[in-house]
């Protein structure tokens, strides 16, 4: 198994508030800002709030899958061992396979800033939680792991590379490091592997009318919670 190396940053974990029914973080300062999930994706909130009414038991083992995902990746880049048969993190034959798919793309991952870790903008007015910082193929980036029932079309996921840009952005304002790269990787459980890369600064126009639509939708009372 790779040894990944880390040069671990000190995170600061920010308060969850979800009283309102909208998802906030309360920064050390006292601001809530909404997450930056929620900001990027408030176009398709109807949708996806459709989608799992619709489908429940589907929409909860997407949940699961993606959740089990993301802590067995985490798990193997903080150099644990994954077990195999009765000890095994894994939950189910689904989430192996999607994980060890994926191993070859997180064999290129390499000294390591942040895992799972909370950044924040005052100057967004966001927030959340990246997946990774750290060096992909010896370029510094910032880093999203994804699941999917099959391959996708850049054209449809606009909203990972705006949100790994906002994460970018964070990453410069709390800890004064340029990132020029982000990387989506995405296991699919129709055997494909796909990897975007691209750099942060051609989505900050989109991520600022993105931000600003929300912002003027929040005002007029039409966003829903989440």
């Amino acid at each position: 198994m790779k040894k990944f190396k880390h040069k671990l940053l000190k995170p600061i974990e920010l308060v969850v508030n979800e009283s309102t029914g909208k998802r906030f973080y309360t920064t050390p300062e006292g601001n809530a800002y909404p997450s930056v999930t929620t900001v990027v994706n408030h176009k398709k909130k109807a949708f996806f709030a459709e989608w799992r009414k619709n489908n429940p038991q589907d929409a909860k083992r997407v949940t699961v899958r993606g959740n089990k995902f993301h802590s067995c990746i985490e798990s193997y880049l903080m150099n644990e061992h994954l077990e195999s048969g009765e000890k095994s993190l894994f939950s189910s034959f689904a989430e192996e396979f999607l994980f060890k798919q994926l191993q070859p793309e997180l064999d290129k991952i390499n000294n390591i800033y942040l895992l799972e870790s909370t950044l924040w903008s005052d100057m967004l007015k966001m927030a959340g939680r990246v997946d990774c910082v750290a060096e992909y193929d010896k370029k510094l980036s910032i880093i999203d792991f994804k699941t999917s029932g099959k391959e996708k079309k850049k054209e449809y996921i606009n909203e990972y590379f705006l949100q790994a840009t906002a994460y970018a952005i964070m990453l410069k304002e709390r800890y004064d490091i340029t990132c020029k790269n982000i990387v989506i990787l995405i296991s699919s459980e129709d055997g494909t592997t796909q990897v975007f890369e691209e750099n942060p600064k051609i989505w900050v126009k989109q991520l600022k009318e993105t931000i600003e639509d929300y912002w003027r939708e929040i005002e007029h009372g039409t966003v829903l919670s989440g």
